[in-house]
């Protein structure tokens, strides 16, 4: 079984006991066991198998109420509780909390008062200006829900590429388990590294798919089956993200691979190109328009030499200038995850992170890096326990006597400053100018007009104590959109200021890679950072370097690759 399925369950579990207004304590310990399992590599199945409730009540977050419903899930294939809270609400009501900014108590009103029971129905009040009328809400209340429905919309069927490469390693590890020998490789926008997914596409070479084909739609992640065949199945998984299993003879994975990548706009262009040489491409082979005599099929790099191009990376295959720039022999080479030689945007139990300084100076060192960037968060962000200027310098002492214990590794003295609603900085500048790198960001006032939130950003990258930029635009996938901010006017003046600009790899992929291609060709030097909060957050980094990739960065455009010594150099520190 995954342990992507009960993580799905007890999410749905804690919103419905918040939609119930029931005890916050239950909410939370479902919430929190839901991400206590997400980050469990263990399989749950196993675990229980073997030790029952004890052996999971000894997972972090995971209590002897918790524990009793992983085995009560396992045995019967559904949990009491959640039925019998399903059992109180309309169904469409669970969607309203995945609208932004529109919390349990929003949603309860909304349904006792108007009777709204789903998306649409919220929409159509808002539209008639209900909404407005309703205690608590007001005329802007229901303006921000008609936005936010908008860009609920957008998202919806969609999952952020983080959440759709975790469920795709997790059907790949039991598909390979079910067919040993037999590989599984995703296709389709995963493979392409997008920010969001709207389904996933598997392929499989084999002359023999039924056993394959029935391990898929026997996942525990399936709700539903939508298609049951013998080379081609697709199912509905509980999260309702669509997936699809394609089988090929072995003999035409090649054409397969580039056909079922995509993008649909760069696989036209291809064909094109291939017709005029008298070619045809399709899923199984390029052949010879003229006889129909096959010229290549079982390797990528052999469909792309068969219409003169070179092997293109995935990440480039949106038609936007790619099969020019292969055309000339001018394709970049490509950042890699192993070119990373450090992060420098990262959290401690200082302020909101997880672990302590050394504690994630240790989980740096496990990576491989040679450095990482102690930023914590400025006294401006309170619910973090943002640091002051006295605790930060105290920081910088505890760093100073880490430093002498890692050597060679090195933590960078740092701050994420919070650049306030005028542009200017959160802490002394005399202060900042102590440290060996300046993060700045927004965290506040998200809601100005275009005009005054680029004044205030335009400050903060002119500002000399000012290293880099975090999460430029501000969106968080799927929950909040971009600040109103004139993107161009930003990357021009890091330009001209010498200021860095993040590519953030977390739950933002900010920069997206469209900005980030933008700063690259503007002379602007990106940092790809993790913004780690604890050990697990350091994973991201290959989320990052996949904008970066679609972004066309080679190594030498992101500052993050180059040794400590070079490094330092480059930021004028010691």
């Amino acid at each position: 079984m995954s342990n992507l399925t009960i993580v799905e369950l007890f999410r749905e579990l804690a919103d419905w006991l918040e939609l119930a207004g029931e005890d916050g304590f239950r909410i939370r310990a479902y919430q929190n066991a839901a991400r206590a399992l997400q980050d469990q590599s263990e399989d749950l199945g196993k675990l229980a198998a073997q030790g029952g409730v004890k052996a999971l009540k000894q997972l972090d977050g995971i209590g002897e109420g918790t524990a009793k419903k992983i085995v009560e899930f396992l045995d019967t294939g559904q949990i009491a509780a959640l039925e019998a809270q399903r059992a109180k609400f309309p169904p469409g009501l669970r969607d309203l909390l995945r609208v932004p900014e529109f919390g349990p108590k929003k949603v309860a009103a909304v349904w006792h008062e108007l009777g709204v029971d789903s998306v649409d129905s919220l929409e159509a009040v808002a539209k008639e200006g209900k909404l407005a009328a309703l205690k608590g809400f007001g005329k802007k209340t229901e303006e921000n829900v008609l936005k936010n429905l908008q860009l609920f919309r957008r998202s919806r069927g969609r999952t952020t590429l983080p959440e759709a490469a975790e469920l795709a390693a997790s059907v790949v590890a039991a598909l390979q388990r079910a067919a040993p020998g037999v590989t599984v490789q995703p296709a389709g926008s995963l493979r392409r590294g997008k920010e969001t997914i709207g389904d996933l596409d598997f392929l499989v070479a084999t002359d023999d798919a039924a056993p394959i084909m029935q391990a898929f739609v026997s996942l525990p992640e399936v709700k539903e089956v939508l298609a049951h065949g013998p080379t081609k199945s697709s199912v509905l998984t509980v999260g309702d993200l669509q997936m699809d299993l394609r089988a090929v003879p072995p003999a035409s994975l090649g054409a397969a691979l580039q056909y079922f990548t995509g993008s649909k706009e760069h696989n036209v262009a291809v064909r094109e190109r291939a017709v005029r040489r008298g070619l045809s491409l399709n899923e199984y082979a390029v052949t010879r328009i003229a006889d129909g005599s096959p010229v290549a099929s079982a390797t990528e790099a052999e469909v792309y030499a068969a219409v003169g191009l070179p092997w293109i990376p995935p990440e480039l295959r949106e038609n936007r200038g790619e099969l020019a720039l292969a055309d000339a022999g001018e394709l970049p080479q490509l950042i890699e995850v192993d070119d990373l030689r450090g992060d420098l945007h990262c959290h401690s139990t200082w302020t909101d992170g997880k672990l302590s300084i050394a504690e994630m100076a240790a989980a740096a060192r496990a990576r491989g890096y040679d450095y990482m960037a102690l930023t914590d968060h400025s006294k401006a962000l309170a619910m973090t326990g943002g640091l002051d200027e006295q605790r930060l310098l105290t920081q910088v002492e505890e760093i100073t006597e880490l430093n002498r214990l890692l050597a060679p590794f090195r933590i960078l003295t740092g701050i994420e400053v919070d650049i306030l609603r005028d542009g200017s900085l959160d802490l002394d500048e005399a202060v900042l100018d102590q440290l060996d790198f300046v993060i700045a960001s927004i965290h506040s006032n998200f809601k100005l007009a275009r005009s005054e939130m680029t004044t205030r950003m335009i400050r903060a990258v002119e500002n000399p104590v000012v290293d880099l930029i975090a999460h430029p635009t501000g969106r968080v996938l799927g929950q909040r959109e971009p600040y109103e901010l004139d993107v161009g006017a930003l990357i021009a003046a890091a330009a001209h200021a010498g200021t860095m600009l993040e590519i953030n790899a977390n739950h933002r992929l900010d920069l997206n890679d469209l900005h980030a291609r933008a700063a690259r060709d503007a002379g602007v030097t990106l940092v790809i950072n993790t913004d780690a909060h604890s050990a697990k957050d350091f994973a991201s980094m290959k989320f990052g370097v996949l904008t970066a990739r679609r972004a066309g960065l080679s190594k030498h455009e992101v500052l993050n690759t180059l040794s400590l010594t070079e490094l330092l150099d480059r930021l004028g520190r010691e």
